[in-house]
């Protein structure tokens, strides 16, 4: 017990363990989140390691760092940390700052580490019908790696579409450790969010396409949409995972429902969105779609 409060109490370490606690990081996440020279966060994860309450997790050429599973300390931590006001402004910015950590190593590439919102967001897809027996299924921009193995599992041919060289590296890290089989292409313009050349890249027609986070907004993420529904085999899914607040807008004086306004997006691109669900999770608020291609029928009646 006495090992355990001389490693928690210290602000910093305090810090680490409520992040830690929610997911697994990087020392270089962290490092961002709070502030800090990776050295020293390096030294505190180390001594919060050597405690018990965090555990080193080696995926690949990255380390990742999460809270013990242990009995006795995940017990000590869960009974610490419900001591914390949520609402501290500290605590409120370091959650922010590992949200757009995340974001940033799955767009301009680093390690993917999994974390509740990710099964949560998994679970959606798995439950909407995202299973077995598909032929294909693309996975763009991926920033949560449950879906690439929900994706997997699901099709007989998967692909994921990438922003970079070094998040390519990580998705095949990835696959590689849970057997996975999944070809890795990177999009032609690194950081960016995919355009229609990078989903003609990712070859041929696809029974399902996800959007995981994709860095777009307005006329952007409309193309976007666009481009991919163009890659849909006839009835084919399409699925987006979309951060509440990047859907915001105002449109003149009228300020549209982020709801209506993905609605909207999807029937723009020719999708009749069929199911359309928050999901929270890790302190962020996802907006989570399934929307389906016209049938090649439907197709015809339209042209």
């Amino acid at each position: 017990m006495l090992k355990w409060l001389r490693a928690a109490g210290e602000p910093s370490r305090l810090r680490l363990l409520a992040l830690c606690s929610q997911a697994t990081f990087s020392v270089s996440d962290l490092a961002r989140t709070i502030r800090q020279s990776e050295a020293r966060v390096s030294r505190h994860l180390k001594i919060l390691c050597d405690a018990g309450l965090l555990q080193r997790l080696r995926q690949g050429q990255w380390v990742q760092y999460c809270a013990s599973p242990a009995p006795e300390p995940a017990s000590f931590l869960r009974g610490l940390l419900a001591q914390l006001d949520r609402r501290d402004a500290q605590l409120l910015r370091d959650a922010s700052a590992v949200r757009a950590a995340a974001l940033l190593v799955a767009h301009e590439g680093g390690s993917l580490g999994e974390s509740r919102l990710g099964r949560a967001l998994a679970a959606f897809a798995t439950a909407a019908g995202l299973a077995p027996p598909l032929d294909a299924v693309l996975l763009a921009s991926v920033a949560h790696p449950e879906l690439l193995e929900c994706a997997a599992r699901a099709a007989r041919r998967c692909t994921a579409l990438v922003a970079s060289r070094r998040a390519a590296q990580a998705a095949r890290a990835f696959a590689e450790r849970r057997g996975l089989a999944a070809l890795v292409v990177q999009a032609l313009e690194p950081a960016t969010p995919p355009a229609e050349a990078d989903f003609a890249r990712a070859g041929g027609r696809f029974d399902a396409v996800l959007l995981d986070h994709p860095p777009a907004r307005g006329e952007t993420l409309a193309a976007m949409l666009e481009s991919a529904a163009r890659v849909l085999a006839p009835g084919g899914q399409l699925w987006i995972f979309e951060p509440y607040e990047s859907l915001e807008s105002s449109r003149e004086r009228i300020v549209e429902h982020p709801l209506a306004r993905l609605r909207r997006l999807l029937a723009a691109a020719g999708l009749r969105c069929e199911r359309l669900s928050p999901v929270e999770a890790d302190g962020e608020h996802v907006l989570a779609a399934l929307a389906r291609a016209a049938s090649a029928g439907q197709a015809a009646l339209r042209a």
